[in-house]
C-alpha cells in the first residue's frame, strides 16, 4: 500500500476496462488520479465510487486544444504531473480490415484515436513533467504490434507499432530528464473494447486458445505492472516492453 503517495496521475480511457481498474489501484496505492475520457459520465461515475482522490477530465484525445486544455488544467489545479498512463484506445470490429478492404475513414480514425492522441498526450503530459523535474509515461501497446496475431485488423495493428515505437523514441529523447516511458502490452482482456468479439462463441474459443495460459485476461490482470511503472521502484526502467499476456506471444 501507499507505494504511489504523492504522486499525481493522469489515466486516459479512465471510464472503462483497463483505464478503470488502473485509477482503482492507483488510488489504492496513495495517488491522485485525473480520469481523461471523451464522455462525462463514465469517469464521473468512477470518480464517485473512488471519492476525493480523483477528478474528471473530460477531453476527446484527437483534437490537440481539448488535450492541451485538459493538462492545463491538471497544473492549474495540482501544479505536478507524475505519471501519465494512455489507456484510451478504439478497435473498429467489423470495419477494420486488410488493406484493399479498409476504408480510409476507418484507417484514420483508428489512427487518431491509438497514435496521434496517445502522441498528444505525451506532448502535453511531458511538458508539464518536464516543469516538474521527471515523471513515468506508460503507454498500452498490444500484441498486435510484435507479432503477427493481428492480421485482418490492418488500421488496429499499425496505429500499435506506431504507439511502441513512439514509446522507444519517447524514452532516448527525455531518459536525461528523468522521465522515464515504457509500454505495457496486454494479451487478449477482456474489457468493452473487444465485447462484439467475445459475444461471438467461435470467436472467443479461438482467443481463448491463444493463450496458454488457458484464460482470457482480465483489467485487473494488468494493474500490478501498471502500479510498478508509476512507482519509484521502476526508476530505472525506461523504452521497455512489459508483456502481460497469458503467455500469447511466445507461440
Amino acid at each position: 500500500m501507499n507505494r504511489l503517495a504523492g504522486k499525481l496521475a493522469v489515466i486516459t480511457g479512465a471510464g472503462s476496462g483497463i483505464g478503470r481498474a488502473a485509477a482503482i489501484a492507483f488510488v489504492a496505492e496513495g495517488a491522485v488520479v485525473g480520469l481523461l475520457d471523451r464522455r462525462a459520465e463514465p469517469i464521473e461515475q468512477v470518480a464517485a465510487e473512488l471519492g476525493s482522490a480523483t477528478f474528471p477530465l473530460v477531453a476527446d484525445i484527437t483534437e490537440e486544444a481539448a488535450v492541451r486544455a485538459a493538462f492545463a488544467g491538471v497544473w492549474t489545479r495540482h501544479a505536478r504531473l507524475d505519471v501519465l498512463y494512455n489507456c484510451a484506445g478504439i478497435q473498429l470490429i467489423g470495419q477494420d480490415a486488410r488493406a484493399h478492404e479498409l476504408d480510409l475513414a476507418v484507417w484514420q480514425a483508428t489512427l487518431a484515436v491509438n497514435l496521434t492522441g496517445a502522441f498528444l498526450c505525451c506532448k502535453h503530459g511531458i511538458a508539464l513533467m518536464l516543469k516538474r523535474g521527471g515523471g513515468s509515461v506508460i503507454n498500452c501497446g498490444s500484441p498486435t504490434g510484435i507479432t503477427g496475431c493481428g492480421a485482418g485488423f490492418d488500421a488496429y495493428s499499425a496505429a500499435k507499432g506506431g504507439m511502441m515505437a513512439l514509446t522507444r523514441a519517447l524514452a532516448l529523447d527525455y531518459a536525461r530528464d528523468n522521465i522515464r516511458v515504457n509500454t505495457i502490452v496486454p494479451g487478449t482482456t477482456s474489457t468493452p473494447l473487444i465485447e462484439r468479439l467475445l459475444a461471438d462463441p467461435a470467436h472467443r474459443e479461438a482467443l481463448l486458445a491463444g493463450a496458454p495460459i488457458g484464460r482470457l485476461g482480465t483489467a485487473e490482470d494488468l494493474t500490478g505492472v501498471a502500479v510498478f511503472l508509476a512507482s519509484d521502484e521502476s526508476r530505472y526502467a525506461t523504452g521497455a516492453t512489459f508483456v502481460v499476456d497469458g503467455g500469447l506471444t511466445i507461440r
